[in-house]
């Protein structure tokens, strides 16, 4: 009876390996097949009331252009006027009170939780004893973390309206109970990916996980968490005018009232506050950067 030649099937040989599969080629290809298909059935569906490119597009853009502008509507536009640059004035203050207000709740919960949503804190190598109870904790910090990112400012805010009267409170809890999990996330991978070399050495002679969280962990973390959370901060001061739409207070209170019939010309002053409160933000040259990125650097720089 013949044996059978372990490189018959090309398992041992290296000249008949299997070609290995390029996983980011792959998905590459994956996304520009979905552009693709959705970019064509947008331009060949039949739900669409006019073509996406069509005269009809730029007459409709060019009137709303007009209005905006105040052109044939016998109105004077909210560029003109000081009454509209002094009360979006008011409401973008507030708005920036709103984005620290939700920033601060939302860093304090989380400095509080992050390290017990870490698994190697709570249930690795330095958990503390390997106790039942301190995995209970783990899994519903991690449940907390889950609940409250996955909820939108906008429903939070719509929620916590009917037990707060409507305004700046409000809004400031929505955006800090979602970003509490948000960087509560963060904070946990961050720790979960810190390099152990520091931690072993530490353990190795004799410190207490009590010493080594403090004298390891924490210094590896924090800085990056600071990171996270002035990145966060950026983008809650965007989101404050989503949450405004509810009656929440800040710039986003003023907005659909701008937007309704025969009154595009009042959205003037709106669409130069709205799309962005980080002026010059990621920008180079003599454009200032924003605030958060100057307290982030004199942060980390000490």
């Amino acid at each position: 009876m013949s044996q059978m030649n372990p490189t018959a099937n090309g398992a041992s040989n290296p000249g008949h390996r299997l070609p290995q599969i390029n996983l980011i080629g792959v998905s590459i290809a994956i996304v520009v097949a979905l552009i693709a298909a959705s970019w064509t059935d947008l331009l060949t569906s039949d739900r669409l009331q006019t073509s996406f490119f069509s005269a009809e597009i730029a007459r409709r853009a060019w009137e709303f252009l007009k209005d905006l502008l105040g052109i044939g509507t016998g109105v004077t536009p909210a560029f003109f006027k000081a009454s509209q640059w002094s009360d979006k004035g008011i409401l973008a203050i507030e708005t920036l009170a709103m984005s620290i207000l939700g920033i601060g709740i939302a860093a304090g919960v989380a400095l509080a939780t992050f390290m017990f949503g870490a698994r190697n804190i709570m249930t690795g190598e330095l958990s503390p004893y390997g106790s039942v109870a301190w995995k209970i904790v783990f899994v519903l910090t991690r449940a907390f973390f889950t609940l409250t990112r996955a909820i939108p400012e906008l429903i939070w805010a719509m929620i916590i309206i009917f037990v707060f009267s409507p305004g700046i409170l409000a809004g400031g809890i929505a955006l800090g109970i979602h970003n509490a999990g948000v960087l509560g996330k963060l904070g946990s991978e961050v720790v979960e990916g810190l390099d152990q070399r520091p931690i072993r050495a530490l353990r190795s002679t004799g410190a207490g996980r009590v010493q080594v969280l403090f004298y390891t962990v924490l210094p590896q973390a924090l800085p990056r968490f600071v990171t996270y959370l002035f990145y966060r901060w950026e983008v809650i001061i965007r989101t404050t005018i989503v949450v405004g739409f509810v009656a929440a207070g800040g710039t986003g209170i003023g907005v659909p009232s701008g937007h309704e019939p025969l009154q595009v010309h009042r959205s003037g002053v709106d669409l130069i506050l709205v799309p962005d409160y980080r002026a010059g933000g990621g920008h180079r040259g003599r454009i200032p950067a924003p605030p958060s990125r100057l307290m982030r650097r004199r942060f980390l720089s000490g």
